[in-house]
């Protein structure tokens, strides 16, 4: 079976930097709405009906010093429907006093008898039954007492500390955590996270998005801290007269909202001075003010005008102003959570967070709007809440200053890592809460595409009419797609027997993508259009394909008419199979269907329009006037099409020639995993010399042309695709580089004290320990066997990692083996010798490596691992897995025959594996061939520099 780039370079990840193009989608996943948190309540059993909440009215008392808290709660509610019983949720670890509660009938004030009160087993639910049954239409009020632990994790309350220096070591900011500084004074802070179903782990509640009531809020706090809350202060009263450290902080009412957008946070942190005129800040509305440790002040100094900015291009996107008093962000020291907790009102991020760009605080404002205004009704729409949250930040840090911090990779990396999810053969792997993400992020291009397809005046007036009459009410997902057709139906952008939602429907109800191909008729000047599934995995024999269809919009630019600011669709291909383009340019001429990636599919032509294609681009004069996304595109989905087998790796190939002159980073950035991919793939082949020296002869100029030109105050993106390319150089042992790492690692190997610590940069550990001498991979080896205990553990697992991953001499990895695993040595751990096999399956010296030394050891291997199933089950899967020739095959078919009825627990892992490589083997000898031939043609015209590599 196929493998896909991304699960392969999680080896490459371990060794180098994260691949270009990979980090802003790594970075992005983690923002707010925890899709993963949220899916499994999407089939949570929901609370009853039967009576509906209308209000609450909570006091709340944390104990800063004790770590716990105490309080108490009415909640009026209406009774809908005849019912003797009134549900709650509240978690097992909150404490509710079921002996004093009561619940009042509110019309004539008269207390209802109580028959008994139950907490459900296994289930957060609180249930009070009654002797009679509650009367219809009437209102009730349950009153109760609770008290719970503050936890250090950040679920429900939470409590943190940070240290800073005091007013007597001085005031001057130093913009970062003050470990270690003389006189630093430790302050503790109490908050909430509550998203998406944790107000129950702090009062019993109606803890589901759709019950949007209003909440009155007092809370106690010491003279020495402040409250942020939801809505403003109203008024701070005394607790009591015996207690002169605690008061008592009154909040205005807050408008209808769901119960999990509650938050606050008691802490003594500083108001950020204001950077804009004052009278400016007395007519914003909302008002702003951002918070921070004093230290950290000069750091956030500039938020409050990014928030404005962004909060100002939102305000005119949505056609309507946040109808906030006030909005608070905080800088939160010490707040561990990769998610902002984004309350109504109140956005508390971690600190740094808040250092650069617009996308998190547009993204946390969207939120404002779509999450704590107008909220989805269900767990089920949270997806469509963030895709819409994930699109519009985006484009607001677009139109703000062109998006600097994503260094042009927004839409990219999304789509490639959806590429390559949705065409697995088992998508996600069957991981439900990863589904949610990709789902979302397939969501999120979805409508990307309808703002291109639509327009983006009909997009916004269709957005801003979904927004209309719902304030302080919730959606469903449909309600989105269904006021979007309306308005592309008045602005006639789409005809009237269609609707966004069939379109929306197609693309978000299958864990698919398509692919669309295109063959022309040069004669008669037209084209065939037809769209099928796309697979990269193989074999393609995923169950119903053939019933799959999308509605994809055609969108066509020509060469003889390279107008891409003014792209509109030609057709829509209708669920259909099948369409005609007609009026197309001559045969002379090429044509590129879905520029800039405005569908999320890859496109496919015939061979003589890719050929016009790279020809094209191959011209300094020309090539620049096809847009950089539209060249990313071309590039990888040539190279992908090829490893599905829908394209010749000739004409793939041929599309990488122009890479010569090419210096756009965007379009280098499917280069390395692709190469990457390719290259492990032939790594076991005669062919793969052949295509490291390409790899060579692509990259060298690349990366002597950035050093020459290297500044000091450059763009970060050149830095990034230097770095990258003299890692992918030094793995193809490109001299200076393995001369650079060799010298910097002799300093260590000539420290005094080589494990007091690690003062070798990580990026020349594995060129040294690939090329580099016996001597210096086995001090490597002591390193880890004598790892203080003192130290940072996760050094000595780059190191491991390093180890075994990087060499490509079988005698350093069957050292190690010997070591670990027939010595048994005491310094390794199960969980060690489990990673090196992983790590081992990164390329075929490891595996072919480790192949070798589980046929020459069998007893003995058998016999250590023989109470360690996982481990047995994990080295018969990395040493016999990843091989793709007929080669690789007899000796893993020679393994099994020689030892059937001896795997045990790994017996279905071999089967498998076999089943794998037969498939694998396949390819190989279609492909490389083909790809033999190319690289035969292209190194006797193109000089390589080997005297540059070593090996």
């Amino acid at each position: 079976m196929g493998r896909h780039p991304l699960s392969l370079l999680i080896v490459v990840l371990s060794l180098m930097l994260l691949p270009y193009g990979y980090t802003w989608k790594e970075y992005r996943i983690r923002r707010s709405i925890d899709l993963s948190a949220a899916n499994p309540l999407i089939s949570d059993t929901k609370l009853p009906t039967d009576l509906v909440p209308s209000g609450y009215s909570l006091f709340l008392h944390p104990l800063l010093e004790k770590s716990t808290f105490a309080g108490h709660i009415n909640i009026t509610m209406v009774c809908a429907k005849s019912t003797n019983q009134i549900t709650l949720h509240a978690h097992h670890d909150l404490s509710v006093d079921e002996l004093d509660l009561a619940v009042i009938r509110m019309d004539d004030d008269s207390k209802i008898p109580i028959r008994r009160v139950d907490r459900v087993p296994k289930k957060p639910l609180l249930v009070i039954y009654f002797h009679d049954v509650l009367t219809v239409g009437v209102s009730y009020e349950v009153r109760l007492k609770f008290n719970g632990n503050i936890w250090e994790n950040v679920e429900g309350i939470f409590e943190g500390r940070y240290k800073q220096q005091s007013n007597s070591a001085g005031s001057e900011a130093t913009g970062t955590e003050s470990e270690g500084v003389i006189e630093a004074e430790e302050h503790t802070f109490v908050s909430t996270y509550f998203r998406p179903h944790n107000a129950r782990r702090v009062f019993p509640c109606f803890d589901e998005p759709a019950y949007k009531v209003p909440f009155n809020v007092s809370i106690v706090r010491p003279r020495t801290h402040h409250i942020l809350f939801n809505t403003e202060l109203e008024r701070t009263e005394e607790l009591s007269p015996t207690d002169s450290k605690h008061v008592i902080d009154v909040f205005k009412r807050t408008p209808p909202m769901s119960t999990f957008t509650f938050g606050f946070l008691v802490s003594d942190l500083q108001e950020v001075p204001s950077m804009s005129d004052e009278k400016d800040d007395e007519r914003m509305k909302p008002a702003i003010r951002i918070w921070a440790r004093r230290d950290f002040q000069k750091n956030v100094a500039d938020v409050q005008q990014r928030v404005k900015l962004a909060l100002n291009k939102l305000q005119e996107y949505w056609g309507v102003e946040l109808p906030l008093e006030k909005l608070d962000v905080v800088a939160l020291p010490g707040f561990s959570y990769v998610k902002p907790a984004d309350n109504w009102g109140l956005i508390v991020f971690k600190e740094s967070e808040l250092m650069r760009g617009y996308y998190n605080l547009a993204q946390e404002l969207v939120y404002q709007w779509l999450g704590s205004w107008i909220t989805p009704h269900w767990w089920s729409d949270a997806h469509v809440n963030k895709a819409i949250a994930g699109f519009l930040s985006a484009d607001t840090a677009i139109k703000i200053d062109g998006g600097d911090e994503f260094e042009g990779k927004y839409p990219m990396t999304i789509l490639y890592s959806i590429y390559y999810e949705f065409s697995k053969r088992y998508p996600h792997s069957r991981i439900t809460a990863m589904k949610q993400e990709t789902t979302c992020s397939k969501t999120e291009l979805v409508l990307r595409m309808l703002n291109y397809t639509l327009g983006e005046e009909t997009f916004r007036r269709g957005l801003q009419k979904f927004i209309q009459h719902r304030e302080y009410k919730t959606f469903y997902g449909d309600d989105v797609w269904e006021a979007l057709t309306k308005q592309a139906h008045l602005d006639q952008r789409l005809c009237e027997s269609a609707t966004v939602n069939d379109v929306v429907n197609s693309w978000i109800t299958k864990d698919r993508i398509p692919m669309v191909k295109v063959v022309r008729s040069y004669e008669n000047r037209s084209a065939t259009i037809t769209q099928r599934l796309y697979l990269r995995e193989r074999p393609h024999d995923v169950p119903e394909q053939d019933k799959m269809l999308w509605w994809i919009p055609i969108v066509v630019v020509t060469q003889d008419r390279l107008n891409f600011g003014n792209i509109s669709t030609v057709k829509w291909m209708k669920q259909v199979r099948e369409v005609k383009l007609e009026e197309l340019p001559g045969p002379d001429k090429f044509i590129i269907v879905n520029p800039e990636e405005i569908g999320p599919f890859p496109v496919n032509y015939d061979e003589r329009n890719w050929n016009l294609l790279a020809t094209f681009l191959q011209k300094e004069e020309s090539r620049t006037m096809i847009p950089v996304y539209t060249r990313a595109k071309l590039l990888h989905d040539a190279w992908n099409l090829a490893y599905a087998g829908d394209l010749s790796f000739g004409t793939a190939f041929n599309m990488t020639l122009f890479m010569k002159y090419e210096r756009n980073h965007l379009v280098w950035n499917p280069v390395f995993t692709l190469i990457d991919h390719i290259g492990r793939h032939i790594d076991m082949s005669a062919v793969h010399k052949k295509f490291e020296m390409y790899v060579r002869t692509l990259l060298t100029p690349l990366y002597e042309e950035l050093v020459i030109n290297q500044q000091e105050n450059e763009e970060m993106w050149k830095a990034n695709l230097r770095s990258l390319a003299k890692n992918f150089l030094c793995r193809a042992g490109y001299k200076p580089c393995i001369e650079e790492a060799q010298r910097a690692f002799k300093k260590w190997m000539d420290s005094p004290e080589p494990d007091a610590g690690n003062p070798v940069a990580n990026q020349y550990i594995c060129p040294v320990f690939k090329w580099g001498t016996r001597e210096e991979w086995e001090f490597g080896l002591q390193r880890v066997i004598n790892f203080p205990e003192s130290r940072v553990k996760s050094e000595r697992t780059y190191l491991l990692k390093t180890l075994a991953g990087c060499p490509s001499q079988p005698f350093k990895i069957d050292r190690l083996l010997n070591i670990m695993v027939l010595e048994d040595n005491g310094n390794f751990t199960d969980n060690d010798i489990s990673l090196i096999f992983k790590m081992l399956s990164g390329g075929s010296s490891g595996y072919s490596t480790l192949f070798n030394f589980l046929k020459n050891n069998w007893d003995s291997i058998k016999l250590r691992f023989k109470d360690r199933e996982s481990l047995w089950d994990n080295m018969i899967n990395s040493a016999t897995g990843l091989f793709t020739t007929q080669e690789g095959y007899d000796m893993v078919s020679q393994l099994y025959v020689q030892h059937q009825g001896e795997f045990g627990t790994a017996e279905h892992i071999i089967e498998k594996s076999l089943k794998n490589i037969k498939e694998e083997t396949k390819w190989s000898d279609e492909n490389l061939p083909v790809i033999e031939k190319w690289l035969d043609s292209f190194l006797a015209s193109n000089g390589v520099a080997d005297q540059k590599f070593l090996g």
